[in-house]
């Protein structure tokens, strides 16, 4: 009986460290949407973010930070903390509270990857949360999708938020965050456009456009593209008034796709349609 558990014993030691070895080699590599210059300023993007002693959600809480507070990077941590599909590394930060200067740490996932200031309001690009959405192309299967917002903020008060879905991990490797003209379209001061992608073939790029209106922040649908190779490619854009073969009081949609068959011809297929914009609000024609 002896031999007997000490076989047992050698066995689930054996195991463990089996375990262990793999788990080991699981390395976790941040989302370059999150890769941070040192000493350059951010702002906070989500509201209560924690401001803790040491990089680690263990650490202790020496702070709690609202959006729209400027920070400033100071030190990229070896330490990276994944949820979801989000994935970014620890920040050694400083900022000021209450007229005196602070220090602590931040996860990166919790910092803005844009930031803009038009007519007296601050934008704010940033990623919310991993969702699991079924689809019928993978038989059903729950697939992350992660979700981006952009919030209009006076201080620390959240005007007008809205939000859009970001695709999986794979596409967080790349966002840029402008604003652009009303591009001639009734009572729109100015357009925010937010774009999240990857860098390697057969991973999509997401952009959003935004209009602002009357304080008010209306999103337009989603535009994707992706290629791979000289392969195939799918690529959406809208064409607005001010643009060549745009149209007064309205927007259009357009797509292209192109797909190589086993003899290396191409197959292209084209698609548009028409959203009317009546000055706060927009239709299909």
């Amino acid at each position: 009986m002896p031999q007997n558990i000490d076989m047992k014993t050698l066995f689930t030691v054996l195991s463990l460290l089996t375990l262990q070895l793999l788990s080991a080699q699981e390395e976790v590599y941040a989302n370059g949407i999150f890769n941070f210059e040192e000493n350059k300023a951010r702002r906070i993007f989500t509201s209560g973010t924690r401001i803790r002693r040491s990089p680690g959600v263990d650490a202790p809480v020496l702070d709690s930070l609202q959006a729209n507070q400027p920070i400033m990077v100071l030190k990229k941590e070896e330490m990276v903390l994944k949820l979801g599909e989000r994935v970014a590394n620890w920040y050694k930060i400083s900022y000021l509270k209450n007229d005196r200067n602070a220090e602590g740490y931040v996860w990166g996932g919790n910092l803005c990857i844009g930031y803009r200031n038009k007519n007296g309001y601050d934008f704010l690009l940033g990623l919310t949360k991993t969702v699991y959405k079924k689809d019928p192309k993978f038989q059903g299967e729950d697939i992350p999708q992660n979700i981006a917002a952009v919030k209009m903020m006076e201080g620390n008060t959240v005007l007008d938020e809205v939000s859009f879905e970001t695709g999986s991990g794979e596409s967080l490797s790349y966002g840029s965050f402008s604003i652009e003209s009303g591009h001639r379209l009734e009572n729109v001061d100015f357009t925010v456009k937010a774009t999240v992608s990857g860098e390697a073939c057969g991973i999509p790029g997401y952009d959003q456009y935004i209009l602002f209106t009357g304080k008010k922040l209306i999103a337009l649908p989603q535009l994707m593209s992706v290629g791979d190779a000289d392969v195939y490619y799918h690529h959406e854009e809208f064409i607005f008034p001010n643009d060549k073969g745009g149209i007064p009081g309205a927007f259009i949609y357009k797509m292209e796709e192109m797909e190589k068959d086993e003899k290396d011809r191409e197959k292209k297929k084209k698609a548009s349609k028409t959203y009317l914009w009546d000055g706060t609000a927009y239709r299909l024609r």
